[in-house]
Formats: C-alpha cells, structure tokens, sequence
C-alpha cells in the first residue's frame, strides 16, 4: 500500500523559516532508516504558500489565486510517499519521526484499480487502461 504523510505548516514554514539544523540531522536520519527499510518513494519540503498558486475551478474560467494563504491549518509544509504493508505499519514508522515537524497527516494513496467499481463505460475502462499503464510506464503502481 502506499500512503502519504502530510506536513502540516505552522507560522514559521509559512514565514519561509527553515528549520534548524538540529531538526535537519534527525530527519536526515529518520529519512536515511525510511530508505535503509526500503520503503521511501519520495520526500519533500515545500516553499510557503506566498510563492505557491492555487487554481479554483467551477463554472467558466478557472480563476488563479495568487498565495499567500492565510488559515494555516489547512496548509502543507512537506510530505514523503512510502510503500507499507499496511495502516498500522505506517503508523508505527511515522510515531517515530522527529517531533518537531509539528503535526502530519497519514493518507492511503488510491491505486488506478481503486477506481474500477465506478467506471460503467467503456470509454471508463479504456481510461482506466490507460493510467495503468501509464503508471506501470513510470513506476508508479
């Protein structure tokens, strides 16, 4: 299964702080055991939401929104991508993670075949067919 771990940001990711480099070495370690295990896809900070974007789409054009974005719960400060057995298992690596980072969110990544119960067309499945293989193509399950 693969699951995303979602930074949450806080005041400083925001302002652009980085953190110290006392929090860099532990992740630096936290991460090098993800990638000793094997299970490290991916992994990320992002820069705040004043140079970011978002795009709101609805009826006609969709409308481009300059950041920053100002309630911060709702913002992103980083993320990693794993593969892991299962729920329980990404729990018990991601309680070990650094403190620090403040608060993260774990969500199971749907796979292209999640999606197979609501496609009744044929165009549907050609779809679906399509993005498997697209992601067999890219190594992305």
């Amino acid at each position: 299964m693969k699951f995303m771990i979602l930074v949450k940001a806080d005041k400083d990711s925001e302002a652009g702080k980085l953190p110290d480099e006392k929090l860099i070495v532990k992740m630096g370690k936290f991460n090098e055991e993800l990638v000793k295990a094997g299970v490290l896809l991916a992994a990320d900070g992002l820069a705040p939401t004043s140079k970011g974007a978002r795009i709101k789409f609805g009826a006609g054009k969709p409308q481009v929104i300059d950041g920053p974005f100002t309630e911060t719960k709702e913002l992103l400060a980083g993320y990693w991508m794993v593969q892991m057995k299962s729920r329980a298992e990404c729990i018990e690596w991601f309680s070990r993670c650094p403190g620090e980072v403040g608060e993260i969110e774990i969500r199971q990544v749907h796979d292209a075949a999640d999606f197979a119960p609501a496609l009744t067309s044929d165009e549907g499945r050609a779809a679906l067919a399509a993005e498997q293989a697209f992601r067999a193509k890219a190594g992305a399950s």
